[in-house]
């Protein structure tokens, strides 16, 4: 991890662990679910947003005010919102990206789950998405949250990430490791 992604993932941790233990407290714990869900949807869909959180030519109080707006009229629950603003006078946005990911990791905690990235040539049916989550809830024990993912330059097979444990069982990386051991014959 790069120095600023760490700094990053430092500020979203500690703001993430504010926001939740306020959250839990006051058992709105569903409300910043869906807040979350929605604020990560507006980001990925507008650019203005994107832009309004990273640009540094944005002023405190412009950021704020517009925070402020969009929290308003998407009503995000009031301790996200709160937080947001205080992010904007801090200026602290730039880690909302960040900060989304960590707060869906502590609900995901807080409700024993798990999620487990997969990527595989062609996109999974629901009957082997089903299975795999299956499987991985057996190996760790909590249920398992697939996202899966396309990449057709895997070639074959899967490449399951869950948690810190990564299995790469994709046909491309047994032809890599096939064409380092004959390199290593020839």
């Amino acid at each position: 991890m790069s120095e600023p992604a760490s700094i990053s993932a430092g500020i979203a941790a500690r703001y993430a662990t504010a926001i939740f233990e306020i959250a839990e407290e006051s058992k709105a714990l569903d409300s910043l679910e869906t807040s979350i869900n929605d604020l990560s949807a507006a980001l990925a869909d507008s650019e203005d947003l994107r832009s309004l959180i990273t640009s540094p030519l944005v002023s405190r109080q412009e950021q704020g005010a517009a925070i402020t707006a969009v929290s308003k009229k998407m009503g995000l629950a009031p301790v996200l919102a709160n937080a947001l603003t205080l992010m904007a006078e801090k200026r602290r946005l730039f880690v909302v990206p960040a900060l989304l990911d960590a707060l869906r990791a502590r609900l995901a905690e807080t409700r024993g789950e798990i999620t487990a990235d997969v990527t595989s040539a062609k996109a999974l049916t629901k009957t082997q998405s089903e299975k795999l989550a299956k499987t991985l809830a057996e190996r760790t024990g909590k249920k398992v949250v697939i996202n899966a993912t396309v990449d057709e330059s895997i070639i074959g097979g899967l490449v399951v990430k869950v948690g810190s444990k990564m299995i790469d069982n994709s046909i491309r990386s047994k032809l890599n490791s096939l064409q380092n051991a004959m390199k290593e014959v020839g």
